[in-house]
This record gives structure tokens, C-alpha cells and sequence, in this order.
């Protein structure tokens, strides 16, 4: 991995902004990803967020966290937060802005217990593929202290194989229609592909089902993507 995500943040963060992130997929065109937006305040955040923050308790694993800013708003509130990223820019920049524990780390390293999880900006993501759900959502299990909770957000992006009628053109002999190749350029230069994953919550629900979990949708956002939180089911 190059850590272009890394570069642009640190960019952003030495006031050296000159160009955005560009984004895209394997099912849709280029995109841009603004920079300041990855350094938004909490009044900036999209409802889900602010809600998602909103409802955290106890000490908390902040996953994939970025530039930190939610870490910041967290420990601002004096909520002791751990933040990890596997961006080694990431996780620099989070120091620099103020993030008092943050460390360049998989989640599928984590061995801590927390009593709040937080996975947000499409948390699903990083599950890569449906075939890995189960393995991330075991191992999240086993860093959940008693009573603690995962807040994760996805999104159905089943909208995007819609045509203009209404009907859909996905391939159901294919793989699953949110798992897609991410790709991620800055500054001319081109970062390895990924895979990510968008879950739709029904399919999200079952596999925590499957596992041990309950899943519980908090929220519905503005353009198909949803909060949800999700326990150790009661025996």
C-alpha cells in the first residue's frame, strides 16, 4: 500500500491542500473526496455520525479513525478512546491534531476489550467481502466487554444497478452486489485496488444472528445507508 489516503491527509493537515482525493469503482465513475471534509466538526458530520457519537458509552475503540476527528470530539467530552487505522499517515496526523491513543493497527490485531466499538464512513467496509463477515464480527465479539456495544454503518447500494425504469440488471450469478473493487488516486498517482464492502442491513442482521449478535437498526440516513448497533444476544 502506498498510503496515498495517509499523504493526502498529511497534506491537508501542513497546509499544503492542493487537490482533492479522487475516488471510484468497479460499477461507477471518478469522484472527488474533499479533504476538509475528512477534517469535519461534529456539526459537520452526517446525522449518522452525530448519532453514532451520541450514543457511545464507556471506553471506546474508535476503527479506522482517520484523521481523528471523531476520536477528538469524543475525548473532548472526556471519554477515553483508543483510535486505530492502518494508514501510518492516518494515524500521524491523529497525533499531531490531538488523539492521546492512537496506534497503526488492523482491526483483526485488536486484542483490548472496549465497552463501545465504533466502525463509521461505511464501518462495513473493511469486512472486504460477505464470505469475511462472520470472521469480523466474531473477533469484534471478542473485544466487546459485558454489556458493550458495535455501532457500524453501511449502506443497500442496490439503487446503483437500477435503470431508468425501475429494474434492476444485477448479475445473480455474480458475487454479492456490495461487494465492490475501490479504487483511490492522488496527485496523479494510483493506490492498489481494495475491496470493500456495502451490506445491506437484512443480510447484516442475519449474519450477527449467525454468530451471536443482535443487530438492531438505529437510524435510516439521507441517500440509503443506515446506523445500526449490535450486542451480544441474551441467552
Amino acid at each position: 500500500m502506498k498510503d496515498l489516503f495517509g499523504k493526502a491527509l498529511q497534506d491537508f493537515n501542513n497546509n499544503n491542500y492542493t487537490e482533492d482525493l479522487i475516488t471510484s469503482t468497479n460499477i461507477s465513475g471518478e469522484d472527488e473526496l474533499p479533504l476538509p471534509y475528512l477534517f469535519r466538526s461534529y456539526s459537520e458530520m452526517p446525522k449518522l455520525e452525530q448519532k453514532a457519537l451520541q450514543l457511545v458509552k464507556g471506553n471506546v475503540l474508535d476503527v479506522g479513525c482517520g484523521s481523528g476527528s471523531h476520536s477528538l470530539y469524543l475525548q473532548d467530552k472526556g471519554i477515553r478512546v483508543k483510535a486505530i487505522d492502518v494508514s501510518e499517515g492516518a494515524v500521524a496526523v491523529a497525533k499531531k491534531r490531538g488523539v492521546k491513543t492512537v496506534e497503526r493497527k488492523d482491526l483483526l490485531e485488536e486484542t483490548e476489550t472496549f465497552d463501545t466499538i465504533l466502525l463509521l464512513m461505511n464501518g462495513t467496509g473493511i469486512f472486504q467481502e460477505v464470505s469475511q463477515v462472520s470472521k469480523y464480527l466474531n473477533h469484534l465479539k471478542s473485544l466487546l466487554k459485558p454489556k458493550g456495544q458495535i455501532l457500524i454503518d453501511s449502506s443497500d447500494i442496490q439503487y446503483m444497478y437500477e435503470d431508468d425504469d425501475g429494474g434492476l440488471w444485477i448479475d445473480t450469478n455474480a458475487n454479492y452486489y456490495g461487494e465492490l473493487d475501490y479504487f483511490l488516486s492522488y496527485k496523479g498517482e494510483k493506490e492498489e485496488p481494495m475491496k470493500w464492502l456495502y451490506i445491506d442491513f437484512e443480510r447484516l442482521q442475519f449474519a450477527c444472528e449467525a454468530v451471536g449478535l443482535h443487530c438492531k437498526k438505529i437510524l435510516d440516513g439521507e441517500h440509503f445507508d443506515f446506523l445500526v448497533r449490535i450486542v451480544v444476544q441474551e441467552l
